[in-house]
């Protein structure tokens, strides 16, 4: 009798403890999966972003008398954030692509004719909206990645972590292109 209720305790702390780390990995998962949703949510806006700026680059080319070498950077910005991959390779692609739309919305403060169209301002208000929405949904994704390698730290969950093949995740930071003030240059007409 005595050997059959240790052998149920054994059984039951054995059925416990596995249902305990089932509930671990489970958790682990969601936080991983709420991860990749949080950066799908930024791919979006990254990919609206890039289909407006060659937009935005034509109806600033119409202006004839617009600068050439501003409107090549972010060309050149935006073709180096669609080729980037990986979380720090394309927040620094991303970072410079925003530096440059910034250079290119301070040059067109300069052509009141620009300004006007409404094209242009159609355009450089949704560039402008996907830059703060983008923002939004970087700030989301770096709550989830700290949430996450929190899950990943935490003892008991860093037992099943390592063994189960979780790994840490990049955050989104800001490239210092995007935090440099715009340097422009003009010269008198």
């Amino acid at each position: 009798m005595r050997v059959m209720v240790v052998l149920m305790v054994v059984v039951v702390l054995a059925v416990t403890g596995a249902l305990f780390a089932v509930g671990l990995y489970n958790r682990l998962v969601f936080l991983r999966v709420q991860c990749d949703r949080a950066w799908a949510n930024i791919d979006v806006l990254l990919k609206q972003r890039h289909d407006e700026i060659p937009k935005l680059v034509a109806v600033c080319d119409a202006s004839m008398k617009f600068e050439r070498e501003t409107l090549e950077r972010v060309i050149a910005a935006r073709a180096a954030a669609t080729g980037a991959s990986g979380v720090a390779a394309r927040a620094q692609a991303e970072g410079e692509l925003s530096s440059a739309l910034g250079r290119l919305f301070a040059v067109a403060e300069q052509y009141p004719e620009l300004k006007t169209t409404q094209q242009f301002a159609s355009l450089a208000a949704r560039v402008s909206q996907l830059e703060s929405e983008i923002a939004d949904r970087r700030e989301y994704y770096n709550d989830a990645v700290a949430t996450y390698h929190v899950g990943l730290e935490t003892f008991p969950a860093n037992l099943i972590a390592g063994p189960a093949g979780f790994e840490k995740r990049e955050l989104f930071k800001v490239a210092a292109a995007e935090t440099a003030d715009v340097q422009l240059k003009f010269t008198p007409p």
